[in-house]
């Protein structure tokens, strides 16, 4: 994976050269990628995904893409919904995110392959989108719950593990943002805000969240499962 940055004015795009370019091709790098209305207009959304922000699947030829705009939630949607303080480039929550992202990819981890990150600035404050690669055939775990053998969730556990142990705090770790295939491979989506650090009590804290997030949907007895297989990994 060969990232790489461009400018258009006020608008600054961190990119897979190996997914998109700047030469006359489709998909062609530039803010237009990020414009949901152009990818309506050709006809070219599949779908999009619930909660907020409304996600987008785009039809980008060989694959399929998932185009997710930045959106606050809680008090500071008050404020606004799409503009975070601009303190830097590479401080801005989609740059962070589309590094951290492509990191663990490069690590053999299971997140979808990113795409680009662009951030548009707006004096003291900027709007943000980010594009990944759609897993085929992957549902949130909490589509599977219901009917969720243990094996799978123990395989939950693992997944968790593995992330843990090359460091990675997932600051919103529940039951949508773990997605299982068809093949009961288990992913994980929504690095956002999320950081590498070293081993500390923040391991428990994500477990804790994760457990909150399956009782809400009346599956807390489910996290025993991914707990013996938290432990399994060596």
């Amino acid at each position: 994976m060969h990232l790489a940055t461009c400018r258009t004015g006020k608008v600054f795009i961190l990119y897979d050269a190996d997914s998109v370019c700047d030469a006359e091709s489709v998909p062609q790098i530039g803010p237009s990628l990020f414009d949901p209305h152009k990818w309506h207009h050709t006809d070219r959304v599949v779908g999009q995904a619930p909660g907020r922000g409304s996600s987008l699947f785009l039809d980008a030829g060989g694959e399929q893409w998932v185009l997710r705009a930045y959106r606050r939630g809680g008090l500071a949607a008050r404020v606004s919904t799409t503009r975070y303080l601009w303190t830097g480039l590479e401080r801005t929550r989609a740059f962070r995110e589309l590094r951290l992202t492509a990191h663990l990819h490069e690590q053999g981890l299971p997140v979808p392959r990113p795409v680009a990150a662009c951030v548009t600035r707006h004096g003291p404050t900027y709007s943000a989108a980010l594009i990944t690669v759609r897993i085929p055939t992957a549902h949130a775990l909490v589509e599977r719950l219901n009917a969720a053998a243990p094996a799978l969730l123990e395989e939950v556990g693992t997944t968790v593990r593995r992330f843990h142990e090359a460091g990675l705090d997932h600051v919103d770790l529940n039951a949508r943002n773990l997605l299982v295939d068809d093949d009961d491979k288990v992913w994980l989506i929504d690095l956002d805000r999320c950081r590498l650090r070293p081993p500390g009590a923040w391991r428990e804290a994500n477990l804790e969240r994760l457990g909150r997030s399956l009782a809400k949907f009346d599956r807390a007895e489910a996290m025993a499962a991914i707990r013996r297989g938290y432990v399994k990994v060596s």
